[in-house]
């Protein structure tokens, strides 16, 4: 069976298809075969990310770097539910017998396809910017003493697909929060948001995964479709920095974290 992850966050801006291409980048460079599956009906930024990957590969032909099997959906009939669920079960069905690992990445707003791909998760992975703007999808925090009133909009929709799973198929899902771009300077705001993560993390069950720090490698390559593992064998005459290899390593932890 592949392993399903799905990179989902109901608040834009958090980094999900950047972590979402970097961990498809990963597991293809490990020699792994693998799917990826874009859900955000309108963005498709995950798409136009392979598509710029796939028109560099056409234009260095010597310099290829590997490619996931791509499935999307589009905007066509995007007001028929029952269509659309239907069409993204095919294609998962597809994905499945393709690949080892599936990666799923899912639109930043709420949405039924995306509360569909998070039921069939293996691993949800949720990207996080490093401030209570972000914390409050996942929970409603007291300002006074940082305590957590309740769980919010983000949160319950996870559990409520997690019931969904254990109904289909009495499998469970875990799920791991990311903190992502991540300053390098230490500071209140950031020691307050780790402490508020850790005792959200008790309550309603995520662990922690080391994030990405504020690095322009992990955005800059978009345009060629490329991530930073791709440096060392594409044809760019970009020579690796002393920051790629810290941005690296940050990969190889938050892969750690995964157990792959």
């Amino acid at each position: 069976m592949s392993r399903i992850f799905v990179i989902g966050n109901e608040k834009g801006g958090a980094g999900k298809t950047t972590c979402a291409m970097h961990l498809i980048s990963a597991l293809l460079d490990q020699g792994y075969k693998v799917a990826s599956i874009d859900t955000d009906l309108r963005q498709l930024s995950l798409t136009n990310y392979i598509k710029n990957r796939e028109l560099y590969n056409q234009k260095n032909p010597d310099k290829l770097v590997p490619q996931p099997c791509h499935f999307y959906l589009t905007t066509k009939g995007e007001n028929d539910e029952d269509a659309n669920l239907l069409l993204f079960e095919q294609k998962l069905c597809d994905a499945r017998n393709l690949a080892e690992y599936i990666v799923i990445d899912t639109p930043g707003y709420h949405s039924l396809l995306s509360k569909l791909a998070h039921s069939y998760a293996d691993t949800i992975i949720t990207p996080i910017n490093d401030s209570f703007m972000d914390l409050d999808v996942m929970a409603k925090i007291n300002p006074d003493d940082l305590s957590i009133i309740s769980p919010s909009i983000y949160s319950q929709m996870v559990w409520e697909q997690k019931m969904q799973r254990a109904a289909r198929d009495q499998s469970s899902i875990e799920w791991i929060v990311m903190r992502n771009r991540l300053s390098q300077i230490d500071a209140v705001n950031k020691r307050n948001v780790g402490y508020v993560l850790e005792k959200l993390a008790k309550r309603i069950s995520f662990k922690i995964a080391p994030g990405f720090s504020e690095r322009v490698v992990f955005r800059e390559l978009f345009l060629y479709g490329l991530t930073l593992l791709d440096l060392t064998t594409a044809n760019l005459g970009k020579p690796l920095a002393l920051s790629h290899v810290a941005a690296r390593q940050e990969l190889r932890d938050f892969l750690t974290c995964l157990g792959i």
